[in-house]
């Protein structure tokens, strides 16, 4: 079943927004699960003989730790400032 939002969806909702970056970072996870076992999968059965499987996993597990980092260490989901043009200085 997938999650349910209470409310009209709104990138200005810090609420919203973690979940849609932790939603995005599961996917990410996903990603990198199916298409890193399926390339190891292969080269342990000696059909190819894929030395680059070492760097794809490498980089790629690289980006993913970066993303887990920025998710859950950096991002800053404070409400974002309202956006009135009212208020535009000259």
């Amino acid at each position: 079943m997938p999650p349910r939002w209470p409310r009209k969806p709104d990138r200005s909702d810090p609420s919203y927004r973690r979940l849609d970056d932790r939603m995005n970072f599961a996917v990410h996870v996903a990603l990198f699960a199916a298409c890193n076992s399926g390339i190891w999968f292969f080269r342990t059965l000696q059909y190819a003989d894929w030395r680059w499987a070492y760097l794809i996993t490498g980089l790629w597990a690289g980006i993913l730790i970066g993303h887990a980092i920025y998710i859950f260490a950096i991002a800053d989901y404070s409400p974002l400032a309202a956006k009135d043009p009212s208020t535009k200085s000259s």
